[in-house]
């Protein structure tokens, strides 16, 4: 019987390595598998490579992550915010490495090592910084750079609901990276408000097949100071 149900976080994480390269979805604050995240840092891997689209707030979270000093290197979009200021201090002392990848290209590598796709040519960052040392390529009279997939060893992604073969939906903008991270990894980890009965979701819409997902947790809904709960985006 497939039954993918993780006990918990620990158990879920168990398997991520030193040396890792760990996806971890979401945009900005939206998506943030951030219980995920405290289990990884509870876990203890370290040498870690991280690819999220920024690099961290605050000191919750990714920000955590970075301060625990266990990752070598963060590949993302924008890793500069108002509140990005343990990346910020990490990178001017030089004890973390940085891959700067425009937001699309970001989206687009990871999709193509889901896709079993050897390597793209993009218009994006042709003449500046982030195109040097790449092979580039003239296409219908347009310039273009050589970019290749992002594959990783774990992705560590947030859902709306599953069920116990790992389908997943997911809930408005926390939708983001996870889907295509989910395919780009050799295991996936999703935490989940909601565990269905098989059956019960919608097929058509399920974003994530369970083919894709090798765990999930299911976590509880953050409390509001009403008393009430809001599902975290």
């Amino acid at each position: 019987m497939i039954n993918k149900i993780a006990a918990s976080i620990a158990e879920a994480l168990q398997g991520v390595r030193d040396g890792a390269t760990v996806l971890i979805g979401g945009f900005g604050t939206a998506g943030i598998p951030a219980e995920l995240i405290d289990g990884l840092i509870a876990q203890g891997a370290r040498d870690l490579t991280v690819v999220n689209n920024n690099a961290g707030n605050g000191d919750h979270g990714l920000a955590a992550l970075l301060k625990t000093g266990r990752v070598r290197k963060i590949i993302c979009s924008f890793p500069r915010q108002v509140d990005s200021w343990v990346f910020d201090a990490l990178y001017r002392s030089s004890k973390l490495e940085l891959e700067l990848v425009p937001q699309g290209n970001l989206a687009e590598r990871i999709r193509a090592a889901g896709a079993g796709i050897g390597a793209f040519f993009c218009p994006t960052g042709y003449g500046t910084e982030l195109a040097h040392g790449k092979e580039t390529r003239v296409i219908d009279g347009r310039p273009h750079v050589l970019e290749y997939p992002i594959h990783g060893d774990v992705a560590l992604i947030k859902a709306e609901a599953g069920d116990r073969w790992g389908n997943l939906v997911y809930r408005q903008s926390a939708r983001n990276f996870g889907p295509v991270m989910a395919t780009a990894a050799k295991q996936t980890i999703a935490t989940v408000h909601e565990i269905r009965e098989l059956g019960t979701l919608d097929p058509e819409a399920i974003v994530t097949p369970g083919i894709y997902v090798s765990k999930i947790v299911q976590i509880p809904r953050v409390a509001t100071q009403a008393g009430g709960f809001r599902k975290a985006a």
